[in-house]
C-alpha cells in the first residue's frame, strides 16, 4: 500500500490488529491483487485468521457489488460435495428432488472462498480444475455444460507439497490455485501481536456483555501471553480472553490466573488443544504417527495374545476339570441390532497371533468394523472412539468397501 496511514486504515477497517511486517505484507499483497482475477491461494495454521483476507480481496475488486460466498471445504461431506459446490439435476440421485443451483452457479459474477481446500477430494479435485482453465462445470446428473464467471480464492492449513507427494491433492490444481500465493503467519512469530490482540478482545468482549470494566494482563501476565507459543493462534487467544472477562472476578489477570487456563511460559501443550502442527511441516497432518500407533496397537495385541496362547497349553485341563464344578450356564442374551462378528471377517485370537500376513490396512479396517459395530453403526461415535474425524472415517469406509 501507497503509506502507513493507508494501510493503519484498512486494518481499522477489518479489526486487525498488529505491527507484524508478514501480516501487513500479506495484507498488501492482498489489495494489490484484488483488482485482478488471478486466482490467490492462502496459506497459514488454523486459527490465524486467513478468512480476512479473501473478503478484502473481493471488497477492494471490481466484483465488490456481487456475491461472496464462504465455504468450508472440510465440512461437507464427501458424498455431496459435487452436488453443494456445482450443482445437481433433478433426480440425479435418491434424495434430488428437485434442481440445485450450487455454490458456483449462486456466486456467478462475484467470488468464491474455498476454506480447507487440501481437504477437497480428488475427484472433486478434478471437477474444480475444469472450471479454473475453463470458466465451466457440470453439475451432478448432468452432461450439459455451464458457464461462470467466478473469482476463486482459496486458503488452506494443509502443506499442499507434501499432500501432492503422498497423492491427496492434484499438482496441476496446486499451481493452477497457487497463481497469487498469500501466507499468513502465524501468532507465535508476531511477537508482541498476542498481548495488543488481547486487549482488543478484552475491550471487545466486555462491549459485548456490558461488563463494566475490561480485564487487563499485569506486566508479568504479558511476559506469558509473549512467550507462550498458541497453537491454537488467534483463535484461541480469543476464547481463552474471553473466558477470563467472563469468568474471572478480578479485572487484572496474573500469571496464575493464566496458569490455571494453561497458559504458561514456553508452554504450548498445557490447554489440550489439539495442533496439526508437525515438527516440520508445520501443518500437515501427521499420517506417520497415526501409523505408528496403529503398528504398536497391532503389536502390543498380538503379544498379549500369544501370552494367553502360551498360559492355555500350560494349562492342566483334564485335572482342572475333576476338580471344579462348572457353574450354571448363563441366560441367552439379547443379539444386537447389527451383524454377528463371523460375518463381519474379525478374526480369533489364534489368527491374529499365526497371521504372518496381517498388516496395518488390515488391522486398521478390522478396528473400524469394531468401532462401528460397538457403536450401532453411527459413524459419529465410532469416529470419537477412533480419535478421527467423521469424514476421514468415512473415507476410510469407502476406501475398505466396508458395508454398513
Amino acid at each position: 500500500m501507497s503509506t502507513s496511514s493507508d494501510m493503519q486504515s484498512l486494518m481499522n477497517r477489518y479489526g486487525i490488529v498488529g505491527r507484524n511486517e508478514a501480516l501487513r505484507e500479506a495484507l498488501a499483497t492482498a489489495v494489490l491483487v484484488a483488482p485482478t482475477d488471478l486466482s490467490v491461494l492462502i496459506q497459514g495454521e488454523s486459527g490465524v485468521g486467513k478468512e480476512v483476507i479473501p473478503r478484502i480481496i473481493h471488497d477492494h475488486s471490481k466484483r465488490r457489488g456481487k456475491t461472496y460466498i464462504a465455504i468450508n471445504c472440510g465440512s461437507i461431506p464427501e458424498g455431496t460435495i459435487d452436488s453443494e459446490l456445482f450443482g445437481h439435476e433433478k433426480g440425479a440421485f435418491t434424495s434430488a428432488i428437485g434442481e440445485h443451483e450450487g455454490y458456483f452457479g449462486a456466486a456467478d459474477g462475484g467470488t468464491l472462498f474455498l476454506d480447507e481446500v487440501g481437504e477437497l477430494p480428488l475427484s472433486t479435485q478434478a471437477r474444480l480444475l475444469r472450471v479454473l482453465e475453463t470458466g465451466e462445470y457440470l453439475r451432478v446428473g448432468s452432461s450439459t455444460p455451464r458457464k461462470t464467471n467466478v473469482r476463486i480464492v482459496a486458503a488452506t492449513n494443509v502443506d499442499i507439497p507434501n499432500a501432492i507427494k503422498q497423492g491427496r491433492f492434484r499438482e496441476d490444481l496446486y499451481y493452477r490455485l497457487c497463481t497469487i500465493n498469500i501466507k499468513v503467519p502465524p501468532l507465535r512469530k508476531r511477537q508482541g501481536d498476542a498481548v495488543l490482540l488481547f486487549k482488543k478482545f478484552a475491550l471487545d468482549t466486555a462491549n459485548r456483555y456490558n461488563i463494566p470494566e475490561p480485564i487487563r494482563l499485569t506486566p508479568e501476565a504479558e511476559e506469558v501471553v509473549n512467550s507462550y507459543k498458541w497453537p491454537g493462534n488467534i483463535r484461541q487467544l480469543r476464547n481463552i480472553t474471553e473466558q477470563l472477562s467472563i469468568l474471572s472476578e478480578s479485572r487484572s489477570i496474573t500469571p496464575e490466573l493464566l496458569a490455571k487456563y494453561g497458559i504458561t511460559p514456553n508452554s504450548d501443550t498445557d490447554t489440550g488443544i489439539a495442533t496439526i502442527e508437525g515438527s516440520n511441516s508445520g501443518t500437515q497432518h501427521d499420517y506417520e504417527q497415526e501409523i505408528k500407533i496403529l503398528a504398536h496397537a497391532v503389536f502390543e495385541l498380538r503379544s498379549e495374545v500369544q501370552e494367553l496362547k502360551e498360559k492355555l497349553q500350560g494349562h492342566n485341563w483334564s485335572q482342572a476339570a475333576a476338580s471344579t464344578t462348572l457353574p450354571a450356564p448363563l441366560p441367552p442374551q439379547k443379539k444386537a441390532p447389527h451383524a454377528p462378528a463371523d460375518e463381519l471377517d474379525i478374526p480369533t485370537a489364534e489368527e491374529i497371533v499365526d497371521d504372518d500376513t496381517l498388516n496395518i490396512g488390515d488391522m486398521e479396517k478390522r478396528n473400524i468394523l469394531l468401532a462401528l459395530q460397538r457403536n450401532h453403526y453411527k459413524r459419529k461415535l465410532a469416529a470419537e472412539e477412533l480419535g478421527i474425524s467423521e469424514r476421514t472415517l468415512y473415507r476410510k469406509i469407502k476406501a475398505y468397501g466396508i458395508d454398513e
